[in-house]
């Protein structure tokens, strides 16, 4: 390495002004040489060791977020899948229900009881018109059922046989409206209630 000159000049000459030689500057002792190699170590190493820490902390932040965001998109899955399996499970009874009722055979107390339930819904209407099918108005006919004569002085049944009523089920007609107590409106009426 050279050192680099420079010139300088003065207004005034320098006076009683004397060059020196360089001054060799001593050798430090081996043993400080170490200290000093030792110290650079040491300081080295704990930078190092910092900002190892520094880094692990900083993975470690990342990986609990990771983590939070992976819980909770689980914590949201399952849910899902809850909500839809309940009403799978839902849906699956109801297709149950629905084909254990059609299963059963028509018997003069389901149509009475159908036809009350109608009637019940029907109340003070001086008229009615009870529409059943053909088959289930002559079983009621044929058991003599009491359900066929007015009970109330006054009021008038008509009865009409109706190939579109299902077995098992009737529709009641009134100046108001209509009353549909057939087992399939009835099913479908709770798979709304159900599944709202």
């Amino acid at each position: 390495m050279s050192a680099r000159q420079s010139s300088l000049s003065f207004n005034q000459p320098l006076r009683q002004v004397h060059l020196r030689a360089a001054v060799p500057v001593p050798a430090a002792p081996a043993q400080d040489l170490q200290a000093i190699e030792q110290a650079a170590y040491q300081r080295g190493r704990h930078d190092a060791e910092a900002a190892l820490r520094q880094q692990l902390l900083q993975q470690r932040a990342e990986f609990e977020a990771l983590e939070k965001g992976v819980l909770d998109a689980l914590r949201g899955a399952v849910s899902q899948v809850i909500r839809d399996t309940e009403q799978a499970l839902t849906l699956l009874a109801l297709e149950a229900a629905q084909r254990l009722v059609a299963g059963l055979p028509v018997s003069v107390q389901m149509v009475e009881a159908a036809v009350r339930e109608a009637l019940a819904q029907a109340q003070e209407t001086a008229e009615l018109h009870l529409y059943l099918h053909p088959e289930d108005l002559e079983l009621l006919r044929r058991a003599d059922s009491a359900l066929l004569r007015p009970t109330e002085p006054g009021a008038r049944l008509h009865l009409h046989p109706s190939p579109e009523i299902t077995r098992g089920g009737c529709l009641v007609r009134t100046r108001f409206g209509i009353i549909d107590s057939q087992r399939e409106t009835k099913i479908e009426l709770l798979k709304k209630a159900v599944l709202a």
